[in-house]
């Protein structure tokens, strides 16, 4: 008798699947799927496709950190138009993937295809589905576009249609703890991406690095995907929905099991000695987002975030990883302050964080390279379609201190006029270089006008020298003027010994109307589109300010306010700070300095702004408590509701606006300006009133209304006393108000 044959149960054929993602993550999607259990596993643009069991769909689900979507292919077709493309459709049995009472969505991608529409296309495919449904079983599913149970991918490219079901649902980048965002977040598979390539990995793996710190943090996106990373926990642990959920053929049993390992791996990780994970922000909304959102991932107790400038940040350990996504400028009148924030971040690196590593997220390879630090590795991204780069450098031993520029004084063998104005200003030099030693100033004035023959101003601005020509009064024969100030241009040169290229000559006289705010090339070429100008760094008591030496008649810090600044950087701890004609806001970095709780520089300038908003970023401070108002001040005084502690006011002695229709005049116009300004001075706050207008009388109802106290001797530099009026200052309060009680500005600063 014949050995019956068994019946073998015929082996299923493998399926196919393809996992999107955005570009530049194909590789790191190819890894993860190799180690969910994916077979012939090949990366296409924006894609990565491979066979296997339903189980290593399910974990890419679960555990995909850089994947968007996970698609199960069920069918592929030519579909040249679309009556094709509907019959083709139908002929899928659609009953082994969703049933009548189910809901569902069409979605469609055309590349290079002859479908006119995807939306058409779209249609067509829903139609095949609910006509079959109807002639089977006389009822169909119902389309939800908004939440459905089944979401059906079409691609079509050239004439070939894919045809797929998407197993995720709601992107993969949802993870589900994300509350509340911040203006152009990154998506969580993004910062997964950005998180593993700067090197973090599960916590037993990161033992030489004690701390992970994000200085920029934004919603704490880089921070929570570091600790589900480190912690070992699945990203799709705590999403509620995946699209299998509505399928026929989802395996309930397989998936417990899956989010059950998950979950005892999670526990071991959670267990294990993490590196201490910081995130700090300068604007308090941020701050509040990221404890929402870290609170929403269970990791409150992991995530340390608090509100602090760039100007604060110091290293919290020896070693550690610096990781952050800085803002890229996007808007114009953002790029430059982008700039110089970008030039602080690099600073402080380099300065506080010896033996760090630092992964630093940007869009722009020419801001980054403001950082000024040499970069080891570079990986391409997208955020988006913003393509990005990764940089990761490792900082070096801390650098020396910066040592103050040392000018060495050369003899000279002249006679005559030239004689006697090179002994003044060797005189002076010997004087002021010593004086400026000792206080710790970079920036300072070595003459000015001390000679009537020799009408010049000569600045010391650390290493270059700014030269102001007085334009002679018109009783001085003009040829004899000239010859005068070539000879004392040589006498600089030669005492100074300082090259072209670092001394700056300038004529300054009165100018009227617009002109005083053009640059010196508008006034010569008007229309012309000129360079970016060239900014310097300066330093004032530990802080640094841009200034130009070559586009406008004053550099951007006026020499002859540096007590003044002081006086401001003393006052300002605890109270809200307003800067009326602001300008470069040099007085608002100190006030920031000092301690400010908000800062609010208003000037009509645009240009003037621009560089306020860059003085303040290449110092490290930012956020929405740091506002700047383009507006005549006059104006903006009348619609603000806004108290502050301390005011400056250091107006020009005459200006014209765009918002009002005369000429603001320094002498006409303060008793206005200054009523207004008080109005919005707390009860126990200060005012500073700067002028340099040298007829300048204050108003008598000033005098009358306010406590007025003049402290134009305070104010004046040692190197400007011997030109004391150049500029006066008086002290403004509240009559019986306590200058002493800081504590009382707070609460009336309100609004």
């Amino acid at each position: 008798m014949p050995t019956p044959v068994r019946s073998r149960k015929k082996k299923r054929p493998p399926l196919s699947f393809v996992a999107t993602c955005s570009a530049g993550l194909e590789d790191l999607v190819a890894g993860e799927v190799q180690g969910f259990g994916g077979r012939r596993v090949r990366s296409t643009p924006g894609a990565v496709s491979w066979q296997g069991a339903m189980e290593s769909a399910y974990r890419a689900c679960l555990w995909s950190r850089f994947a968007s979507r996970v698609l199960l292919e069920i069918a592929t077709f030519e579909a040249p138009d679309t009556d094709i493309l509907y019959r083709r459709a139908g002929e899928i049995d659609w009953d082994d993937h969703l049933g009548a009472d189910s809901t569902f969505a069409v979605y469609c991608t055309l590349s290079e295809a002859r479908l006119g529409h995807s939306h058409y296309a779209a249609l067509r495919v829903k139609d095949a589905i609910v006509d079959q449904f109807r002639r089977r079983t006389g009822r169909r599913p119902s389309v939800d576009v908004r939440h459905p149970g089944i979401r059906i991918n079409l691609h079509v490219r050239g004439t070939r249609a894919s045809m797929a079901l998407d197993l995720s649902g709601d992107s993969l980048h949802r993870r589900g703890y994300r509350v509340e965002a911040g203006i152009a977040p990154l998506k969580e598979t993004l910062a997964a991406a950005i998180v593993h390539l700067a090197g973090i990995r599960s916590a037993t793996g990161m033992q030489e690095i004690s701390t992970l710190l994000d200085p920029m943090c934004g919603s704490g996106t880089l921070l929570i995907e570091a600790a589900l990373i480190l912690g070992d926990s699945a990203p799709g642990l705590q999403r509620r929905t995946f699209g299998f959920m509505s399928w026929k053929r989802h395996n309930p049993g397989l998936w417990e099991h899956l989010v059950n390992e998950a979950l005892e791996r999670e526990e071991r990780g959670m267990s294990a000695a993490w590196p201490a994970i910081i995130g700090y922000d300068a604007d308090p909304r941020m701050v509040a987002a990221a404890r929402r959102n870290i609170a929403a991932a269970g990791l409150d107790d992991r995530i340390i975030v608090h509100q602090r400038q760039l100007a604060r940040l110091e290293s919290p350990s020896t070693t550690g990883l610096l990781l952050t996504n800085p803002p890229y400028g996007e808007r114009l009148s953002d790029r430059e302050s982008v700039r110089y924030l970008y030039r602080c971040l690099g600073g402080k690196f380099r300065e506080k964080f010896p033996g760090w590593r630092l992964g630093f997220f940007s869009a722009n390879p020419d801001l980054a390279d403001m950082t000024g630090l040499s970069w080891q590795e570079k990986f391409r991204l997208y955020n988006g379609p913003i393509r990005c780069r990764l940089l990761m450098a490792t900082a070096p031993p801390a650098p020396p201190p910066v040592r103050d520029f040392r000018w060495e004084l050369q003899q000279h063998d002249l006679e005559g006029p030239g004689a006697d104005f090179a002994n003044r200003l060797r005189k002076n030099c010997l004087a002021r270089f010593a004086w400026a030693r000792e206080n710790g100033i970079q920036c300072f004035r070595i003459y000015d006008a001390d000679m009537p023959e020799f009408n010049l101003a000569v600045d010391i601005y650390e290493q270059w020298v700014h030269v102001q020509e007085y334009a002679p009064p018109a009783t001085v024969d003009q040829d004899r003027a000239r010859q005068r100030f070539a000879l004392a241009l040589q006498v600089i040169r030669s005492l100074l010994d300082v090259p072209r290229n670092r001394l700056f000559i300038k004529t300054r006289q009165r100018q009227k109307g617009r002109r005083q705010y053009q640059r010196k090339e508008q006034r010569k070429r008007a229309g012309k589109k000129e360079p970016r100008p060239q900014l310097k760094e300066v330093r004032e008591g530990g802080l640094v300010f841009l200034v130009n030496f070559t586009d406008y008649l004053d550099t951007g810090i006026f020499l002859d306010h540096r007590t003044t600044r002081q006086m401001i950087r003393s006052l300002a701890n605890g109270r809200k700070f307003l800067n009326l004609f602001g300008y470069t806001g040099t007085a608002t970095v100190h006030a920031a300095a000092g301690g400010a709780l908000a800062t609010t520089t208003v000037d009509q300038s645009a240009t003037y702004l621009a560089r306020a908003r860059a003085n303040m970023a290449r110092n490290g401070f930012g956020g929405p408590q740091h506002r700047f108002e383009q507006d005549d001040c006059i104006n903006w005084l009348r619609n603000s509701r806004n108290r502050y502690g301390l005011i400056f006011v250091d107006p020009p002695t005459f200006s014209n606006s765009r918002h009002r229709r005369q000429v603001f005049d320094i002498q006409r116009d303060h008793p206005l300006l200054l009523h207004l300004a008080m109005q919005r001075l707390s009860r126990s706050g200060t005012l500073i009133f700067s002028t340099n207008f040298r007829r300048f009388v204050m108003a008598g109802d000033i005098q009358d209304n306010f406590a007025l106290e003049e402290i134009t001797e305070q104010t004046i530099p040692e190197d400007f006393r011997g030109k004391r009026r150049i500029h006066r200052c008086w002290r403004i309060r509240h009559r019986n108000s306590d200058p002493g009680s800081a504590t009382e500005d707070v609460p009336d600063e309100g609004a």
